[in-house]
């Protein structure tokens, strides 16, 4: 369509939250010279738009909704959230400004509170409301129904005693109210209401309350000849579900109407997105030369509009068939999001996206090269929306100035700047001659165009950066990603190096973990990286139901890690005064990247979001925000942690008969050091001590207990034959066990078969290495094979230890499974042998568990127990 010509003039500001204004809750209105506006807060606002001053500001509890006028009754009312709808005598605020007037002249200081207890309607289930006439029709949420409701308006002299419940409701049913689409949750329903020209009263209090009147024949055809003849105006209802409904208004007036059978509500259309404006058009004018129709005239609008939020609209109009009116129905798609749209009965339809103001046209003799020709209806094929290049406007509102005989939009925008936009002709932008009154008013215009160009032209270039510096966020994720992704089974481009060791901090020794992050790639880690730290405690594997449970997460902001440098973060463990540290436990090290740091660089702008992602894209849920690259997973042991007492280690041969107590009865070391215990528990406050003396008792008189593991010497020599080149099996075999200590340095330089070390918590423990020859399995060939004996005092480093060595061996057994090596022969009935005691012992000791735990814990039950560990944990295998 032609471009219309506009002049735009900023009247005012108002308070504006930090990310601007939403679209569906302001409200502009127009009546006479006052301007009654809602931005979507708790205020609502009184402006005189002839004097340009504020005069009155109210304050409500809570966030206003929705906002209509009564002007024959000169009443305004306003839907509060959660607290139902007030009513305010226009009279009274100009008795309120009176009196303040004569206090103070600051027009801000003018603000009325309006507590709970003046509300006339109170429901804090409301959601929307329309006036007509002397009746009031709500529409509320209850217990997933949507009720509307009739209550009737009484006059302004008996207004103390209206009653305040409704006349007559109806329950209607849509798929929002059912579901629960959290998607919807902000869009609030759209209420309006239609009438016939001959059912049609105060059709000013339509106007202003978003209604409308509809010729005899649409009205018929839309609603049916019920409701034409009854002369009952009808209540429309658009729903965030797209839903669009009708309920005739003395239907719903008359008892008996809330029953689902006989259900007075019809669907008209289902728009399948959220409904945000309802409105009626006279698209036929009388003669080709005559100007628009009024509003609301004799006639009456011929077409009705419903918009969607994301830009579809459908228009309904009575047609001419071959023998009477027959409807016709075009569904049109406009730019979206849609924010608020106005009409005022003419042929124009205004609508605002974020990036403008455009007006269509369903004007059927309006000749356009953009419309196509149809034969079958009157309504254009195709629209072609035009530009009044105001960005950013969340409520529109069309009034008339009748002294200047012209049409004018009302506008508020997304930062709650009120601004009108004088519509005209584009024959009445024809250059005419104009006194010095009418140019200084034209240069004031022109200045005011300018510097909305210049604000638009600004927020333009901001979006398009805020966009590109999202891309390039989002460009540089999806690069590491794809490095790290396309690289799992090779050398990755991002490693992680795990480490323990012991630190001296704060005057005590503490084992730290050391985690460095080195970046080999050809991406640089910016701002928005996280370095994320798990550990976890790895749990016993006889315990089938039990899982890892993590203990701490630690995370460190990366703010740059160019291309082939490296970061260190180091985690201190304990032990630590009142703790214990439980070993095995598992560091788990990953790069996470959330992408509300993309969508953070949008925020204040709304409708960049929209760009950016889908409306159902997955990736928006809260909990789903984020990538996630696993980098390394270590499992920390006591072998890593251990703390060794001599660096040089120990000369190659056998220990000394005093480096340990030799080894004696394992069942009367355990109950000697269970003793010493129960004597050490009930020395008061010597709780955190007890590890220590036990250790330093158990040294001094009790025999260490004592686990051993026999490995081939073939299968050994075989998986370490790089350090078996200048060392000894054995010497090689204690290398390899303590290769990830960061203490056993000096081994690496030193042939020595055993280390002694003190363990995490204090307990002193001893790991040797010797070579043996096993002939158990197979008497006519013996096994040469190495014996790994581990020793301690406490039970618990004892089991620890030798889950660390079992560990390894486990690890080294599944490598070397895949090379093609003849095991030697074995007797396979001194096998059968073996799994057949073991499977006595294990039922022996699940009985005298079973014992244990219904109360019979004695002396006697206990011994057999240990017994029978003692004898399962020294099964006399080899590992081949």
């Amino acid at each position: 369509m032609a471009q219309v010509g506009h002049r735009v003039d900023y009247l005012a500001g108002f308070c504006c939250p930090v990310g601007g204004l939403a679209a569906g809750k302001p409200r502009v209105l127009c009546h006479e010279n006052r301007i009654y506006l809602s931005n979507g807060t708790e205020y609502v606002y009184v402006y005189d738009q002839e004097g340009r001053l504020m005069k009155a500001i109210y304050r409500f509890p809570d966030q206003v909704w929705h906002v209509e006028l009564l002007p024959f009754h000169k009443q305004l009312y306003i839907l509060c959230a959660g607290v139902g709808i007030y009513c305010v005598s226009l009279d009274y605020q100009s008795r309120l400004v009176k009196q303040t007037d004569g206090e103070e002249n600051d027009c801000f200081s003018s603000v009325f509170p309006m507590g709970s207890d003046a509300c006339t309607f109170p429901d804090a289930t409301l959601c929307t409301f329309t006036l007509l006439s002397d009746v009031l029709v709500t529409l509320s949420q209850v217990q997933g129904k949507w009720c509307m409701n009739l209550h009737a308006l009484p006059g302004p002299e008996d207004w103390e005693d209206a009653p305040r419940q409704p006349v007559s409701h109806v329950d209607i049913t849509t798929s929002t109210s059912n579901d629960g689409d959290l998607s919807l949750a902000h869009f609030l329903p759209v209420l309006c209401c239609a009438s016939s020209p001959r059912a049609s009263e105060h059709k000013e209090g339509l106007r202003h309350s978003g209604g409308f009147v509809l010729e005899e024949p649409l009205f018929s055809l839309l609603f049916g000849v019920d409701a034409a003849m009854l002369d009952s105006p009808m209540i429309l209802c658009g729903f965030p579900d797209g839903q669009l409904c009708s309920v005739p208004l003395k239907a719903l007036s008359s008892p008996g109407n809330g029953s689902c059978d006989d259900s007075p509500v019809k669907i008209l259309h289902h728009l399948e997105e959220p409904v945000v404006f309802i409105g009626a058009l006279r698209t036929a004018r009388g003669s080709p030369d005559s100007e628009e129709l009024p509003a609301f005239g004799d006639v009456g609008c011929d077409c009705v509009v419903a918009l969607g939020h994301y830009g579809k609209m459908v228009a309904i109009k009575a047609a001419q068939g071959e023998e009477i009116k027959v409807p016709e129905l075009r569904e049109y798609y406009l730019q979206g999001p849609v924010l608020c749209a106005a009409c005022s009965g003419g042929s124009r339809m205004y609508y605002s996206t974020h990036s403008d103001i455009y007006v269509v046209d369903l004007d059927s003799n309006t000749p356009e090269a953009e419309k196509v020709a149809d034969s079958a209806g009157t309504l254009p094929s195709a629209l072609s929306p035009a530009s009044l290049s105001i960005c950013s406007v969340v409520a529109l509102s069309l009034s008339s100035r009748e002294s200047e005989g012209e049409s004018e939009l009302l506008a508020l925008s997304a930062k709650g700047r009120l601004m009108t936009c004088g519509l005209c002709s584009p024959d009445d932008t024809q250059p005419v001659r104009m006194n010095p009154d009418k140019a200084g008013q034209r240069i004031k215009e022109l200045l005011s165009g300018i510097g909305h160009v210049s604000e638009r032209v600004s927020s333009l270039k901001r979006a398009v950066d805020q966009k590109n510096q999202a891309l390039t966020c989002l460009n540089q994720v999806m690069n590491v990603s794809a490095a790290l992704l396309s690289s799992q089974n090779g050398q990755k481009p991002i490693t992680c190096a795990i480490t323990a060791h012991w630190s001296h901090i704060l005057v005590q020794d503490t084992l730290t973990v050391c985690c460095v992050l080195e970046n080999s790639s050809e991406c640089s880690l910016e701002r928005g990286w996280t370095f994320c730290v798990q550990l976890f405690a790895s749990c016993c594997d006889c315990e089938e139901d039990s899982s890892d449970s993590a203990i701490t997460t630690y995370t460190f902001p990366i703010d740059q890690l160019l291309p082939g440098n490296k970061t260190e973060v180091t985690l201190p463990l304990g032990p630590t005064e009142g703790s214990k540290l439980e070993l095995p436990f598992t560091v788990s090290c990953s790069l996470y990247y959330s992408l509300r740091e993309i969508l953070g660089t949008v925020s204040e702008s709304s409708e960049l979001l929209d760009d950016l992602f889908s409306d159902d894209s997955p990736g928006l849920s809260p909990d789903r925000e984020g990538i996630c690259l696993p980098l390394r997973e270590v499992t920390i042991d006591l072998l890593q942690c251990l703390r060794l007492e001599d660096a040089s280690g120990v000369p190659d041969t056998a220990p000394p008969a005093d480096a340990m107590a030799a080894p004696g009865d394992p069942l009367e070391t355990f109950l000697q050091l269970s003793q010493v215990q129960s004597d050490l528990e009930k020395i008061e406050g010597s709780d955190e001590l007890v590890p220590r003396a036990m250790n330093a008792l158990g040294e001094g008189y009790l025999a260490p207990s004592v686990a051993s593991i026999k490995v081939s010497s073939e299968l050994l020599r075989t998986a370490l034959k790089d350090l078996c080149a200048d060392a000894s099996l054995c010497c090689a075999v204690l290398r390899w066990l303590l290769a990830e200590n960061a203490e056993a340095e000096g081994l690496r330089s030193q042939a020595v078969t055993a280390a002694r070390g003190l363990a995490p918590d204090g307990g002193r423990v001893q790991l040797s290495i010797r070579e043996v020859t096993v002939s158990d399995p197979n008497p006519a060939a013996p096994i040469q094979a190495v014996e790994i004996v581990v020793q301690s005092s406490l039970l618990a480093n004892l089991c620890q230890l030798h889950h660390a060595v079992v560990r390894r061996i486990q690890a080294l057994v599944l490598e070397q499974a895949v090379q093609d090596s003849s095991p030697p022969e074995i007797r396979v009935q001194y096998l059968h042998q073996i799994q057949a005691n073991h499977e006595m012992l294990l039922k022996e000791a699940q009985s005298l568990r079973d014992r244990l735990c219904l109360g019979n814990d004695s002396d006697a039950t206990v011994e057999k127990l240990l017994h029978v560990y003692q004898e399962l944990r020294n099964p006399s295998l080899i590992v081949l």
